[in-house]
């Protein structure tokens, strides 16, 4: 049976906005998703049974009035869970091109605007722009087109990934804290190299925006991405198996923190894996 997952707004959904500022395809959000539901994102420490995960990469930014509906998008897809037989992994990764418009977005980094320049040329886009999704590394969300979205969503549910394991996640020392985990991926069925990425990443987090677009507004994230860290390489045909740490940044909750590691092409390419575990959970 399906269900419909809403997204409520306030106010007329706008225009998302290229980095040239240029008007960009009018990209607008359905209001309903369609989908079946399934379990709340309680399950995501370790995945349901048979779930496949999907990466979801949203490139935002606090300075584009066109990005608080997708942020809203994306954290109502990473509590309800509702793609059958997936898990959602979320990721927002803040771009820091709408930084000169009048509010400097506290979670933003050139590093996630030159991932999103890199997926430009890889999906031979005319520009960057903010919202912008790509699932799973290699595909283009619309998230204005309810049709593309179910379909590109459900084809994802159903494709093979190879297996990715994180450990229990420990946090050791306080000056500063270190990030302690160990990593597991099985490659042998694979007939490509992938990068091994570790993402930190908040749970939640949120602004009160004082100036630019978004002026006046308190807009709330979902899976805000810190770091993005190349641990290791997966060979073709052969098992990864290695231990990770990272300091975490000053002033940072480590049970508001996830850890998220996928298999990645290089490139950036597709995305051959995934795992999440909430690491506020796991902490010893």
């Amino acid at each position: 049976m399906l269900q419909a997952l809403t997204l409520q707004e306030d106010a007329p959904l706008p225009k998302s906005k290229c980095r040239s500022r240029a008007r960009c395809n009018l990209l607008l959000f359905p209001l309903v998703f369609l989908c079946a539901a399934s379990p709340g994102r309680s399950q995501s420490a370790g995945a349901p049974q048979g779930a496949t995960p999907i990466l979801i990469e949203l490139f935002t930014s606090e300075g584009c009035s066109s990005c608080p509906p997708a942020d809203a998008w994306l954290q109502k897809l990473d509590v309800s869970q509702p793609i059958p037989g997936a898990l959602a992994i979320v990721l927002s990764e803040h771009v820091d091109y709408w930084n000169q418009e009048g509010w400097k977005d506290p979670y933003s980094s050139s590093f996630f605007t030159d991932r999103q320049s890199a997926y430009v040329r890889l999906l031979g886009s005319s520009s960057a722009y903010t919202p912008q999704t790509i699932v799973n590394g290699a595909t283009e969300l619309q998230l204005s087109d309810q049709v593309q979205l179910n379909r590109i969503l459900s084809k994802a549910a159903k494709a093979a990934q190879l297996p990715v394991s994180i450990g229990a996640v420990s946090i050791e020392g306080n000056s500063p804290p270190v990030l302690r985990a160990h990593i597991d991926a099985d490659g042998t069925s694979s007939k490509h190299s992938a990068d091994v990425v570790a993402v930190v990443a908040l749970d939640h987090a949120e602004s009160q925006v004082l100036h630019g677009e978004n002026g006046g507004k308190r807009l709330t994230h979902a899976s805000v991405a810190l770091d993005l860290i190349r641990i290791g390489k997966l060979e073709k045909g052969k098992a990864f198996s290695q231990d990770f740490q990272t300091k975490i940044k000053s002033g940072v909750d480590p049970k508001n923190l996830r850890l998220i590691v996928f298999l990645q092409e290089s490139g950036p390419g597709a995305v051959l894996g995934a795992a999440l575990r909430e690491v506020g959970n796991s902490t010893n």
